[in-house]
């Protein structure tokens, strides 16, 4: 069981982290400025899911297996930056919406919940950093580590939601009144897709 200092203090550290500019948020950014509030909630709620997957990995004790693979890094690495490539062509090539304001090509939400999913499980940045992060904050005193990274991570994912949550909503409400123009809104697609291959690039780097 975590004492409320240290749930307060990892709280507040998770704050401040989802709010330094970074892939995730980024990406949240620019969905939500192209497609809307409701396209960047989805895309959020993704993104949080997908960190229940790291911390399963840490709280199971499989990222400390994982860092220690070159090849697993490697790999789902390369699927992070082949799907952000991915992304960035459909970004491109997305047509504006029609006077009516519908985009028959716009993703559905089942799409961009799992786009959230997808772009956060194929960092394997996110799980080597809960794997640094995350045990900080635990000691054996406090009982079962893996019951505490899985209350860390779900503190995390609430600090999450709340951030990335005001900066889909913020940016869905300007994208909005960009999106009325055709012109903008093709050229909204273009600065999308430019962040998408930035992001490919950055996560190729490693």
């Amino acid at each position: 069981m975590l004492s409320p200092d240290i749930a307060l203090s990892f709280t507040g550290a998770a704050i401040l982290l989802a709010l330094a500019p970074g892939p995730d948020n980024l990406f949240v950014l620019a969905l939500a400025s192209t497609h809307g509030r409701k396209a960047g909630m989805l895309v959020v709620l993704g993104l949080c899911t997908g960190l229940i997957g790291h911390t399963l990995a840490v709280a199971l004790g499989l990222a400390a297996v994982f860092a220690a693979s070159p090849t697993a890094f490697f790999v789902v690495r390369l699927c992070g930056v082949v799907y952000l490539l991915y992304l960035a062509w459909q970004s491109w090539c997305a047509a504006a919406q029609t006077p009516d304001g519908v985009n028959p090509y716009a993703p559905g939400r089942w799409a961009l919940y799992r786009r959230g999913i997808v772009m956060n499980l194929t960092n394997p940045k996110v799980t080597l950093f809960f794997l640094a992060f995350l045990p900080q904050f635990t000691s054996p005193e406090h009982g079962s580590l893996a019951a505490q990274s899985m209350t860390l991570g779900g503190l995390f994912m609430l600090s999450t939601l709340v951030v990335f949550g005001a900066i889909a909503w913020s940016a869905g409400a300007i994208g909005e009144r960009l999106r009325r123009r055709p012109g903008i809104q093709t050229l909204l697609h273009r600065l999308t897709a430019v962040v998408f291959v930035g992001l490919a690039i950055r996560l190729a780097r490693g």
